[in-house]
């Protein structure tokens, strides 16, 4: 049962060929014979879980209950979850149990789902490779030794070695897409405001976005609609009618126009990403899609704005950690300043402070105009990019990333190298566009995704492209050895 996607263990739920209560304790199990070896999870919920699948076997026994009840899923450890440890992968909130569920946890939780424990991630999301965890790295499940991605890297492991039907993670500059690239799974970053921030840790707050993690696009669909919709407890939600995402998986592609970005396909691209990419591309053309050359030209741009505009709203966003309210507190502390360079020098990971560095110094009075207000208008360029390309084409398509997944340790002593592991996925979170990762082949044993860019709020295009190509395709069926 491990092995049917989200979708196919809904339905054999609803007739009821398999309880969630034993569901549940397979995933359970797998978690607890193959989980350590990947160290994908930071906490494990089994009599919760077990819980809410008996609670979902009521429902379903009662004839009620919508297509995601009984289902297992991971939350990432970056969403609050009520009594619960919530650590965002940091010695910081290594103590913090949330005393409320963030507003995702509680939708998913209402469409009856089951949540098995919480993802290991990058600490405080900030990295593309799962190893600035304080719990440790990640590990890829199509080959041990390689990084998963970041900073959803947990949840993107846990899907692709089926320890859950599907889970949640977040995506600040390609943190669901550059995992789902490296794990070999359907990742999707909805439109910034579409899915509610309210619980979840902030790191970038013009940027983070929370998003679905499956193994197709229709569990995508599932998930997402679950997920998304307006919430007044957070002021960046978009007050948006939900569409139903499911129902026009089916769509042809007839007529179809997607547009390639030259900028995509230059120098720093894996040759054989560019060739598997090329080929999904064939591919759509096949199924009626009409394919053409657009021009994002400021591109380049994309990762020098983003690494000055994030650290300077993270700069912002964890100077709340300081050792007085919760979280973290160094011992015996001398006086309050003591009490504040102790607790955050102790709490706070290598990657983290480097990035509370140069957001605080962008941010500085002599320098604020000269970097981050200049970041700024950058993102506003990068966006007009978008939108005249988005004049000539329906949908952008290109590689999620430049390489496939690299080495444990690989790039860890070099920071800007690290970087320019999310070129291709940055650009859509400064523009606050939706954008969907696939797999469309591997090179080697390491899986390739095709990222599918789409103008705002039209994740039923990107859904429904991914859908219909996997239709035609397997790769989205392939199981890493020794996880299947």
């Amino acid at each position: 049962m491990h092995n049917k996607t989200l979708a196919e263990q809904a339905r054999a739920l609803q007739a009821r060929e398999i309880s969630s209560e034993e569901l549940t304790r397979v995933y359970l199990d797998r978690i607890d014979r193959l989980g350590g070896e990947l160290n994908c999870m930071i906490s494990v919920t089994a009599e919760d879980a077990a819980k809410a699948a008996r609670e979902a076997d009521q429902r379903i026994a009662n004839g009620s209950g919508g297509p995601l009840n009984g289902i297992p899923i991971i939350h990432k450890d970056i969403y609050c979850t009520s009594g619960v440890k919530t650590s965002c992968g940091s010695r910081m909130l290594d103590n913090f149990h949330a005393p409320y569920d963030a507003t995702v946890v509680a939708k998913l939780r209402e469409a009856g789902t089951v949540m098995l424990g919480k993802a290991n991630m990058d600490e405080f999301a900030m990295g593309s490779s799962n190893e600035n965890s304080y719990y440790g790295a990640v590990r890829n499940p199509w080959d041990t030794a390689a990084v998963p991605g970041g900073s959803s890297g947990g949840s993107a492991a846990s899907v692709a070695a089926r320890l859950c039907a599907a889970a949640t993670g977040t995506d600040t500059g390609g943190s669901i897409r550059q995992p789902a690239a490296f794990c070999g799974i359907t990742g999707l970053k909805p439109t910034y405001g579409r899915v509610s921030r309210w619980g979840m840790i902030a790191y970038a707050s013009s940027l983070d976005q929370g998003g679905p993690m499956a193994r197709t696009a229709e569990d995508a669909a599932l998930l997402l609609q679950a997920m998304a919709g307006f919430d007044p407890k957070d002021s960046t939600s978009v007050e948006e009618s939900v569409p139903d995402y499911s129902a026009r998986l089916r769509d042809s592609l007839q007529g179809l126009r997607i547009g390639l970005p030259k900028e995509y396909f230059g120098d720093g691209l894996d040759a054989d990403i560019a060739r598997l990419i090329e080929a999904a591309i064939a591919e759509l053309r096949k199924l009626g899609a009409e394919v053409k050359e657009v021009t994002l030209p400021n591109t380049e741009l994309a990762v020098p704005a983003y690494y000055v505009v994030a650290p300077a709203e993270c700069s912002s966003n964890l100077s709340r950690y300081d050792g007085v309210r919760f979280g973290h507190r160094c011992e015996d502390p001398k006086d309050l300043e003591d009490l504040y360079k102790r607790s955050r020098g102790e709490g706070f990971g290598a990657e983290v402070k480097r990035r509370i560095m140069v957001g605080t110094y962008a941010l500085s009075a002599g320098y604020y105009d000269a970097y981050y207000l200049k970041a700024q208008q950058v993102r506003r360029l990068i966006s007009d990019d978008f939108n005249a390309a988005f004049k000539e084409v329906d949908v952008i398509a290109g590689p999620t990333t430049p390489t496939t997944a690299f080495g444990i340790g690989e790039k860890t002593d070099d920071p800007v190298t690290m970087y320019l592991s999310d070129i291709y996925t940055i650009s859509v979170n400064l523009a606050g566009l939706p954008g969907l990762s696939m797999p469309c082949g591997f090179t080697g044993d390491k899986p390739v995704g095709l990222q599918l860019i789409g103008h705002y709020f039209n994740e039923v295009k990107l859904l429904n492209i991914a859908h219909q190509y996997q239709q035609v395709t397997d790769w989205h069926q392939q199981a890493p050895e020794g996880f299947e």
